[in-house]
């Protein structure tokens, strides 16, 4: 299999429960376990600013590159903004009742989109002074994480430890589609190409899904010895990875595995990918940055 990296780049830290890319910039973005964010210069190899931004766990932290602004999601229930010339905090409130466990920002429109324990998704709008636009309720559990249809961005979906995965529409209320059929939570989810769709359990399977019709057209069973935490589609790979310390990657079309790798940092969180072929993951101990 054709995967290589031909360079690596490894930082140590504590926890890193999520992990972003800058568009241009050589930076990655680390939320740490301990409340902390760091910034790192991946050419470098330096640490180029570290945040202490609350006294919890912030869970998701994601570049805002047309504003110029670094966003983070913690433990505390709060969305923060900070500049990303200056560091300094620019605006924080808080979106949620519970923890916040994952944001996404929108490619066009000017929205952040959190998810969280309280079961809701939110949509804010930062041009009208982080006016709540949308609020999407439904699910029966924490809601882990969303994705963005990359083909219909008005399109987002959520996976929910209530084993379920839910399509829902900006501006429409309701659900729009539902796909059911883990056996357990449902902790990650990714768009693979314009009709499918992929999703990671707690019941240790990778499924994928058609997008049309809702229905589950291939269930990777036992693909991890642990819970799984992330996926992601690169051209022809899915990237998986899991609690059993292992990040997998698999071919898109055939759906076998064409490697394992182990880098001996303890359990596997999160992912960052950037078209030009830059690729972070966050573990226990740190990250690792690879150019494929």
């Amino acid at each position: 299999m054709d995967f290589e990296a031909i360079s690596k780049f490894v930082s140590h830290s504590d926890r890193v429960k999520c992990v972003d890319i800058h568009p241009v910039k050589p930076w990655i973005l680390t939320s740490l376990h301990t409340g902390v964010v760091q910034i790192w210069n991946y050419e470098t190899k330096t640490l180029v600013k570290a945040i202490q931004c609350s006294e919890n766990s912030v869970r998701s932290a994601k570049f805002i590159p047309q504003k110029n602004w670094i966003s983070t999601a913690s433990d505390d229930r709060k969305v923060r903004i900070f500049d990303s010339e200056s560091f300094n905090l620019i605006h924080e409130f808080e979106a949620h009742s519970d923890f916040i466990r994952s944001i996404v920002i929108h490619p066009t429109l000017p929205y952040l989109i959190s998810a969280s324990d309280d079961k809701t998704i939110k949509v804010w709008d930062w041009e009208n002074e982080w006016r709540l636009e949308q609020q999407f309720d439904g699910h029966e559990h924490y809601v882990m994480q969303m994705a963005i249809n990359p083909y219909d961005t008005d399109v987002l979906i959520s996976a929910s430890l209530d084993k379920t995965l839910k399509i829902w529409k900006l501006g429409e209320e309701k659900e729009v589609g539902m796909l059911e059929g883990h056996h357990k939570g449902v902790n990650c989810v990714a768009f693979l190409g314009k009709s499918r769709i992929v999703s990671g359990s707690d019941d240790r399977s990778i499924r994928v899904w058609d997008y049309e019709t809702k229905s589950c057209i291939e269930s990777l069973e036992g693909s991890h010895q642990h819970n799984i935490t992330f996926l992601s589609s690169f051209n022809d790979w899915i990237i998986s990875g899991s609690e059993d310390n292992y990040v997998k990657i698999w071919n898109s079309k055939s759906l076998r595995l064409g490697k394992e790798l182990n880098f001996e940092m303890g359990r596997v969180w999160c992912i960052g990918i950037e078209e030009s072929g830059i690729i972070s993951v966050g573990f226990d101990s740190g990250a690792v940055v690879l150019k494929i």
